[in-house]
């Protein structure tokens, strides 16, 4: 008698052997509903399964660089690197249009990566380029793209010797097609015609052309300085006249064609002296607040010398004295003359906290016209005031400064300021919540919280418009904003480190390191 096995199918009651049907194992014929449920679950499982491997597998391929641009910011420079070798094999070595040249490409890299010296090697490689298309061109008669290739290579340092060599080599060829005597003649035809500096075909630029050709030919170098003298009077009768642009202009010409001619010194102290007399009339006007002559004057200070920070102080100053005014005038409904003010602060002040605020001033104003009568009686208007800043200073108590927006102690108070600027209870109201402002800005510096500093600091130049400090807190401001960007910018945040390039400009145009900080963020973004 053989012994029974327990898993035997062939020894159970019924007699039965169930076949097994691979993964349907356990389900019997004798329930085909349950079967088919089970394999459509599997199926439709099988199904999900494989759509979630396909779209991965299309996310990596299509967003595999700005993945690891976001993961390893270190990638996007080698991306730009790369970039800069091909377009350097290929022979392009500037397109500053659309920042596809290999210079463009490479200074974009060194933007993101200062610390390798790949970019810096490929800049060299380039200049070397530039060098040999300067020569190239010079052989084939293509002086104006020779000239080009030469500028390339100088602008990225090029050996010294090596680009003089190209230069000297251009000069020669071109003084033989050139045809100097053809172009003295055309030079004096155009200095007695009076054409003294007025396009390539006056005087002074073929005097130049010649000189450029043959440094030593006398003829050009006593006509170009007769010529200088000539240009150095109409200087000085545009001085005379008040056109002190004009004539610092044509000073300027002069300088740049010959910084040693012998009238030139001359001139240059009759300028100044002209300058100066005209920032004392413009600094008096600003103090009898007469804006608009200030405004002009300084504006004809910045046609002077585009960098004079006196002038750009002063015009700044003029905006601030518009807002300031603006404000004043909507405290009294004169609404067409303070939008007429505002207008002319934004076109000195564009993006400036000073101007949104009196903007924002003047429509409050406005709001409080529509629920107050202009003619409100003293009496009724002190009781406005009053209750003004018992709201304010229970916002004060609960801590709402600056917000929410309309019931803060801020916007209280400022509608206070509105209805009486002048009122003592609402200046020492202004003087007791000037310290806590001063101390809110601070407190969101210290801690990097920009936006909200700003918010502060716009209190607090509202409050006290004149306060000196003021001024030293928008430059700190603006110098964290430049280093919070330039950490960003190291990690490959390009966009929020152009936006702190503006926010910093809108606070301090002048902020030591901004300038630097925007030439790294713009050649970034023309490598992105």
């Amino acid at each position: 008698m053989s012994e029974r096995r327990d898993d035997d199918p062939s020894e159970r009651p019924d007699s039965r052997i169930e076949p097994r049907l691979g993964w349907l194992d356990g389900l019997r014929f004798g329930d085909p509903a349950r079967a088919y449920a089970e394999q459509e679950r599997k199926r439709a499982i099988g199904w999900w399964a494989l759509a979630i491997v396909v779209a991965l597998a299309l996310g990596v391929l299509l967003f595999r660089q700005t993945l690891a641009d976001w993961l390893w910011p270190e990638t996007r420079a080698q991306t730009l690197r790369e970039h800069a070798a091909a377009a350097l094999s290929k022979g392009h070595l500037s397109a500053p249009e659309d920042g596809s040249g290999a210079r463009e490409l490479y200074e974009a890299a060194l933007a993101l990566d200062p610390d390798r010296n790949e970019a810096r090697e490929g800049l060299m490689r380039v200049a070397d380029a530039a060098l040999r298309q300067a020569r190239a061109a010079i052989a084939q008669n293509r002086y104006a793209d020779a000239h080009e290739a030469l500028q390339l290579a100088r602008a990225l340092s090029a050996p010294r010797a090596q680009s003089d060599a190209v230069a000297g080599l251009l000069r020669g060829r071109e003084a033989e097609h050139a045809g100097i005597d053809g172009l003295l003649a055309r030079a004096a035809a155009a200095r007695k015609a009076g054409k003294l500096d007025d396009g390539p075909d006056s005087a002074l630029p073929l005097y130049q052309r010649v000189l450029a050709l043959q440094p030593a030919r006398t003829e050009a170098l006593e006509a170009r300085e007769d010529t200088l003298a000539d240009l150095l009077q109409q200087a000085k009768a545009r001085m005379d006249r008040g056109g002190l642009a004009d004539a610092a202009r044509i000073v300027e010409n002069v300088r740049q064609y010959d910084a040693g001619h012998v009238g030139l010194p001359d001139a240059q102290a009759q300028l100044a002296r002209a300058v100066e007399r005209q920032r004392q009339r413009t600094e008096r006007d600003l103090r009898n607040g007469k804006l608009d002559a200030a405004m002009a004057g300084y504006r004809m200070l910045l046609d002077i010398h585009a960098d004079d920070a006196a002038a750009q102080a002063g015009v700044e100053r003029v905006g601030n004295a518009y807002a300031q005014r603006a404000e004043k005038r909507a405290s009294d409904f004169r609404f067409a003359e303070a939008q007429a003010d505002l207008r002319a602060a934004r076109a000195a002040l564009p993006g400036s906290a000073v101007v949104r605020d009196a903007a924002r001033h003047i429509e409050r104003i406005r709001k409080t016209q529509s629920r107050v009568a202009p003619a409100m009686p003293a009496r009724e208007r002190s009781r406005k005031v009053s209750a003004l800043l018992a709201e304010s200073d229970s916002a004060a108590a609960r801590g709402d400064w600056l917000t929410p927006p309309g019931d803060s102690a801020y916007d209280k108070l400022r509608a206070a300021q509105a209805l009486a600027p002048n009122d003592a209870a609402v200046k020492r109201a202004a003087a007791r919540a000037l310290p806590t402002v001063r101390r809110c800005y601070e407190d969101e510096l210290r801690g990097n919280r920009l936006r909200r500093a700003q918010a502060c600091l716009e209190a607090w130049q509202q409050l006290a418009p004149s306060d000196r400090s003021v001024r030293a807190a928008r430059t700190r401001l603006a110098q964290r904003w430049i280093a919070v960007g330039n950490e960003r910018l190291g990690a490959g945040e390009v966009a929020f480190a152009t936006q702190a390039a503006a926010e910093a400009r809108a606070l301090d145009p002048g902020a030591p390191g901004l300038e630097e900080f925007a030439t790294r963020v713009k050649a970034a973004t023309a490598g992105r």
